[in-house]
């Protein structure tokens, strides 16, 4: 049984067929998914999303890319959305230096503002970082330091074993996608096998980052399996024993509905 822990099954990529997607994820051993909000819409659709499918949960936040009109109503709705029972952490939020589609202090201020919304309500952080992971580590470690101890996963890492081990020191996990299955992969697959199994989370980021050998289609939630072979096959154990400890991981991270479908 596996879980994938960060998928946007919001997105319009889904809408011909968003049912069998989810049917097709469940046949294969997905037993929960974590449908990721990227702004308030697509955080509401998220937790319909949620209702609608027992198998399917919700994050709730706005993205760095995605930031630029945020403001104090944004911040309380997002409040308001995180207490819904179906939503496990708050996210996709983060840094993106990559795109420069919202200037670095804007994105700064609104990450800052939905870490202080994850340390009020208790929930774990999913972060976004892209080309900023120096700043994205020195603002988790200051906002720990400072404020009520949240953790949460560095989403889609495929920064260093340093950054990793920083990371794991603030209780954070790190998330393994869809590319640590690329021939080209190397470096990504040196810093996994020298991570702790009890910090790995798998995820697709579907409809994105397709792993192979589907690679160049639509991305889905069924194909986490393809993360969880690989990183079975790097750290030379059995896949029975990668699935139930990232199932585990998971657990541990967004509360115990991860486990198993009711």
């Amino acid at each position: 049984m596996f879980v994938d822990t960060h998928c946007h099954l919001h997105w319009t990529a889904f809408d011909p067929d968003r049912d069998e997607v989810i049917r097709r994820a469940i046949e294969a051993g997905v037993t929960r998914m974590v449908s990721i909000g990227v702004d308030v819409a697509s955080s509401r659709r998220s937790i319909q999303l949620a209702d609608q499918h027992p198998a399917v949960y919700a994050a709730v936040g706005v993205h760095p890319n995605d930031c630029a009109p945020f403001d104090t109503a944004m911040l309380n709705e997002i409040r308001s959305l995180a207490q819904h029972p179906k939503v496990v952490a708050i996210g996709e939020i983060g840094l993106d230096y990559y795109w420069h589609k919202v200037d670095p202090d804007q994105q700064a201020r609104v990450f800052q503002a939905q870490l202080g919304v994850a340390a009020e309500l208790n929930k774990p952080v999913i972060i976004h970082s892209r080309d900023a992971i120096s700043d994205v580590m020195a603002m988790l470690e200051s906002f720990t330091h400072d404020a009520t101890h949240i953790t949460g996963v560095l989403h889609s890492y495929f920064d260093s074993l340093e950054v990793a081990q920083r990371a794991f020191e603030l209780g954070f996990f790190i998330g393994i996608s869809g590319p640590i299955t690329f021939k080209k992969a190397e470096r990504e697959r040196a810093v996994v096998k020298q991570v702790p199994l009890d910090r790995i989370l798998i995820e697709t980021d579907a409809p994105f980052l397709t792993p192979m050998p589907h690679r160049g289609r639509r991305n889905e939630p069924a194909y986490v399996r393809h993360v969880a072979e690989t990183i079975a096959q790097i750290m030379a154990l059995p896949l029975v024993q990668v699935a139930r400890q990232t199932t585990a991981n998971a657990a541990r991270l967004f509360g115990r509905a991860m486990e198993f479908v009711g």
